[in-house]
């Protein structure tokens, strides 16, 4: 299995994914930036020629475009793919577990032990991700499909700051789940922070002494 992983994904094809990954992002951020958006609603309902636009989120962006192209098109379909695929793969290494140690064979345990941790620190990424990002979903498809239906004010703010929250707390939860993302951020933190802060109370120290020599 891990060497069929390392034959699948080359540095190349991994590069590869993540290129695409990029541009399919900027692509589908940028669609209301080059037409898809409320501008021609707008001026079509203004009878002067001053045009006077709220500045709020739903006044400005298609719904059409954050429920059917945004929603149903790149958030909904890849959550429910990822979602079979962590199903299948929690499925496969508790089979793996499950299996009787031969003699001739090494202990596959400790090495599907440490798969079965990686997967699940992947998975709660997954699942902050969907707790995160569904609750404005929703609200964007309440908009859509019931214009008049009430829509408390709170639960907004509240599905707003949940979308800002989750690209914080990626990074967490990498550092504290998986021990390579750990150690890198240590090593960052220890190299940009300590260093700087060394370096800080060295030049405070040295301007000290050329006061006092002064």
């Amino acid at each position: 299995m891990k060497t069929n992983y390392k034959r699948v994904v080359t540095p190349r094809r991994a590069g590869t994914a993540v290129l695409l990954c990029w541009l399919v992002s900027i692509i589908v951020g940028m669609a209301p930036m080059f037409g898809w958006n409320n501008l021609q609603h707008l001026n079509s309902s203004k009878i002067t020629d001053d045009l006077v636009v709220t500045c709020e989120f739903e006044t400005v962006i298609s719904m059409d475009y954050m429920v059917y192209f945004n929603f149903f098109g790149w958030v909904l379909p890849p959550l429910l793919l990822m979602l079979a695929i962590y199903t299948e793969i929690f499925y496969m290494i508790h089979k793996q577990l499950n299996k009787k140690v031969t003699a001739s064979h090494a202990d596959p345990r400790r090495y599907y032990g440490k798969e079965l941790k990686l997967a699940k620190s992947l998975a709660l990424v997954l699942l902050l991700f969907a707790v995160s990002w569904l609750p404005l979903h929703i609200l964007n498809c309440i908009t859509l499909f019931c214009p008049a239906c009430d829509k408390p004010i709170f639960l907004i703010y509240i599905a707003i700051i949940l979308t800002h929250g989750n690209s914080a707390v990626n990074p967490i939860v990498y550092a504290f789940r998986i021990k390579k993302f750990r150690t890198a951020f240590w090593k960052i933190w220890k190299q940009y922070v300590f260093c700087w802060s060394s370096m800080g109370l060295l030049i405070i120290y040295s301007t000290n002494l050329l006061n006092l020599n002064q």
